[in-house]
C-alpha cells in the first residue's frame, strides 16, 4: 500500500472499524485507528508489535497522549530520539515508513 493510498483510506469516512478494506498490517492498522480517534485500540495494537518499529509507534502514541516520560521510555527502547516535529508530522513520517515496509 502506498502512502497516498493509506492516507486516502484514513480520510474515507465511510470505512468502518470492522471493514475488510482496512490494512492487515498492524502498524498501519494502528495508525488508521489513531487517525480516527480510536487511541485505545491503536495503543492495544502497538503494544502487540514487539519490534523496534513497534516501539516507535508505541512511543508516538504516548507522546500524543501527553505522557512524555512514557513516550521517552519507548523512544529509548526503539533507539530513536523523541522528534521535535509536530504530532501530525510524526504520524506522517511513521505512515510513510510503514507503507514502505508493506
Amino acid at each position: 500500500m502506498t502512502y497516498e493510498q493509506f492516507t486516502e483510506l484514513c480520510e474515507n469516512t465511510s470505512i468502518r472499524p470492522d471493514s475488510s478494506d482496512l490494512p492487515s498490517d498492524p502498524f498501519l492498522l494502528s495508525l488508521w485507528h489513531d487517525h480516527r480517534g480510536h487511541w485505545v485500540v491503536a495503543h492495544r495494537i502497538a503494544q502487540s508489535i514487539k519490534t523496534s518499529a513497534g516501539g516507535a509507534l508505541h512511543a508516538y502514541l504516548h507522546r500524543e497522549e501527553g505522557d512524555v516520560s512514557n513516550a521517552q521510555y519507548w523512544y529509548s527502547r526503539a533507539k530513536r530520539p523523541m522528534p521535535d516535529a509536530s504530532l501530525e508530522m510524526e504520524w506522517q513520517s511513521l505512515a510513510r515508513e510503514f507503507c514502505e515496509k508493506t
